[in-house]
């Protein structure tokens, strides 16, 4: 294994154990992860360590997801090599979302801002209001919830105030020396007014007082807003993913 390959695994399983899926399966060093449909990246086939023919896999994920009413969706990274994104490229199966995944390395960072409250576990107020800000549906809102409440590593479940009112949310997970960053929001009506870019700040902040040297995000690259926000924060493509979803009806 290259000290490329490494890094990106270390990335790619501390994001699994961030944002945890409700279900999940290994087959021949793929894993399946199932969550009733909330967001692709919990609900989609993930190259670890790929071994053996991976038409295997794909038949495999074929017959799993629609038994669970899901549609079958490969989120393909480096790790997975160049043949199964060729093989669903031929079977037909749509290209989608590519996404970025930025790294930076932490070292001085301002204290925490007072106006961005951070908390342990996400209590009734954050959920509330991260749903509403995000457009997450009565029924995905206990879904996420369930997610929300199976993270087992140090997290942080942010708050950003204007004005004494909630501007924004955030998530930020610890683990081994890294901090990951998820679910940056800002409520439409604060937009434009600074108020991820403290958020971002304070949750870096907290990563680097639990001995975090390096954060990781993910976003999606046509995305421009988001990305000049996180370079200016430090941030820097590590490597990049995109999704392969079969057509409907196939």
């Amino acid at each position: 294994m290259d000290d490329g390959e490494s890094a990106v695994r270390g990335i790619e399983e501390r994001a699994f154990n961030a944002w945890p899926s409700l279900a999940s399966v290994q087959c021949d060093g793929w894993l399946f992860r199932f969550s009733q449909g909330l967001t692709k990246r919990a609900n989609s086939v993930n190259a670890l360590q790929p071994a053996g023919p991976f038409r295997d896999t794909l038949g495999l994920a074929e017959d799993l997801y629609p038994r669970q009413r899901l549609p079958v969706i490969f989120r393909l990274s480096p790790l997975a090599g160049n043949e199964p994104d060729d093989i669903l490229h031929r079977v037909g199966y749509r290209r989608t979302d590519e996404t970025l995944v930025m790294t930076a390395a932490l070292g001085d960072r301002m204290p925490l801002d007072p106006e961005v409250v951070i908390t342990a576990s996400p209590d009734m107020s954050w959920s509330e209001g991260f749903a509403a800000a995000i457009g997450i549906s009565p029924t995905m809102r206990e879904i996420h919830d369930r997610m929300l409440g199976s993270i087992l590593l140090p997290a942080a479940f942010a708050t950003v105030l204007d004005g004494g009112r909630a501007a924004g949310y955030g998530l930020a997970v610890a683990e081994r020396g890294m901090v990951g960053l998820f679910d940056i929001v800002t409520v439409p009506e604060f937009r434009r007014r600074g108020s991820a870019r403290r958020m971002v700040e304070a949750l870096l902040a907290w990563g680097a007082a639990r001995n975090a040297e390096r954060a990781y995000l993910q976003v999606v690259s046509s995305n421009e807003r988001a990305l000049n926000l996180y370079e200016a924060a430090g941030f820097r493509e590590a490597y990049r993913y995109h999704y392969r979803v079969r057509p409907s009806g196939t």
